[in-house]
């Protein structure tokens, strides 16, 4: 088959540029148009100069990213890719969306969480859920995908297993998580400005995080009940990585064997989630520039608590890596085309 075309929108953010990085590396597609409006008119190499002689393309509008792609990354903030996304469907493109604005179901916890409505319901039925370890199936040959984020990402993948097989109590889990600063977005704010962020460390949007219903949506669906979460995010002094450590309680009975043997046998195929030894712990600086999900497995006998942790690059993994993924899954390619990238180990 010829090479899919793949139009990036955004692509002058950290995740809309991640994107082109891996694009330009992928066997089966190539970069066809890239938008932006901060940087319309300027070559990607000019706003990013790691890129010069490697991607020159200058930033185009919109229109021209839809008519000269056969799949549409949007790599926008919340609320700005409903309207796009009508477009390309439209025209029979593939879409996926890294925002937030196809990931939740219910329309009244968009409304809650982000302030917004849904203005084209029609393609909220028909858009899917892009974790493609837990929901596979649902991706394949769809043309609207909404790519989970970072922490919605870590925290399922930590807990999956065992909250399918029915291992965990449902009530009380936490989800204690750390992101590197660039899953705040490439505009500087008060927060990630150096001096601030540099020999730091501090909890925020304590329990008023944007990503908890969504966490919680994927959870409750794994679990066949709903499912309520206490997540905590913080941000590290580090540019990229996303660390979950995730608390439950064991249900009476249930042994250390059986968390293993669920965790093996759902990940034993899973070409992105390494299911680490016992005793060694997930570390963000292994998954550095992969598409990797490094995850570890803990018990406290004195108080059956589950403690599982995952290490995901939020660039990868967390942002365009599992985009990529779910482009593979869309078009029917072998799913780690282009994302084999191994880890640097130091």
């Amino acid at each position: 088959m010829s090479a899919i075309k793949v139009g990036v929108v955004g692509a002058t953010g950290y995740a809309g540029s991640e994107i082109c990085r891996i694009i330009l590396g992928h066997p089966q597609a190539k970069l066809a148009a890239i938008s932006s409006v901060s940087f319309e008119g300027m070559a990607l190499s000019q706003v990013y100069p790691a890129y010069y002689r490697l991607c020159d393309m200058v930033c185009g509008t919109q229109e021209e990213v839809v008519e000269k792609s056969d799949v549409i990354f949007a790599a926008l903030p919340h609320g700005l890719s409903q309207d796009l996304a009508a477009r390309c469907w439209e025209q029979g493109k593939t879409f996926i969306d890294m925002g937030a604005d196809f990931r939740l179901r219910e329309e009244d916890e968009y409304q809650e969480w982000y302030g917004g409505t849904y203005t084209h319901k029609e393609l909220h039925e028909e858009a899917v859920y892009g974790l493609p370890e837990l929901f596979r199936e649902e991706i394949k040959g769809k043309k609207l995908i909404a790519n989970p984020g970072c922490y919605t990402t870590a925290v399922p993948l930590a807990l999956a297993p065992a909250l399918k097989q029915g291992l965990l109590e449902t009530g009380g889990i936490i989800a204690d998580c750390k992101s590197g600063v660039t899953g705040a977005g490439r505009k500087p704010t008060q927060q990630n400005h150096y001096p601030e962020l540099n020999e730091s460390f501090t909890a925020y949007k304590v329990a008023n995080h944007r990503h908890t219903p969504e966490i919680e949506q994927t959870l409750s669906r794994l679990s066949g009940e709903g499912i309520k979460v206490t997540f905590v995010p913080h941000l590290l002094p580090i540019n990229r990585g996303i660390l979950a450590t995730c608390y439950a309680r064991l249900k009476p009975g249930v042994t250390e064997e059986q968390l293993w043997e669920a965790y093996r046998t759902f990940y034993e195929n899973e070409p992105f989630v390494r299911l680490l030894p016992k005793g060694q712990v997930a570390n963000v600086k292994n998954v550095r520039y992969s598409n990797f999900c490094d995850v570890s497995l803990f018990i406290d006998p004195r108080t059956g608590t589950f403690v599982a942790i995952s290490a995901i690059d939020n660039m990868g993994k967390g942002a365009a890596g599992q985009a990529v993924q779910n482009m593979n899954l869309s078009f029917g390619l072998e799913e780690t085309a282009g994302l084999m990238l191994v880890p640097p180990a130091f």
